[in-house]
């Protein structure tokens, strides 16, 4: 379910998955189906990580690229789900043809 919220979206974003919802900063985002597919990218994942297991992974794997590279927005950038997400939103197929924890070949 797409939900429009300025609130939940955090500033520099556009949109954010929070299982089962998308929520998208504003209505229009709703006719950009790479953001959407993006978005139902990480559905999936937070479903095979039965949600709870997404976000601590998630945490733990953004604050060690943190550490890493020392920027924000160059650790999340680098995040294997972020990583799986950006490189196949544009393939509208792929969650159909998505493999199990597909995201692990993004580490």
């Amino acid at each position: 379910m797409i939900l429009i919220s300025k609130f939940i979206v955090p500033k520099g974003f556009t949109g954010i998955t929070l299982f089962p919802f998308i929520f998208l900063k504003e209505t229009d985002f709703k006719d950009d189906k790479i953001l959407v597919n993006h978005e139902k990218i990480h559905l999936k994942q937070q479903l095979e990580l039965l949600i709870i297991f997404f976000y601590i992974f998630y945490l733990f794997e953004w604050f060690i690229k943190l550490i890493k590279y020392k920027n924000i927005y160059i650790a999340y950038k680098n995040i294997s789900f972020e990583r799986e997400a950006y490189l196949n939103e544009k393939d509208f197929n792929y969650t159909k043809n998505r493999k199990f924890w597909a995201f692990l070949n993004y580490l």
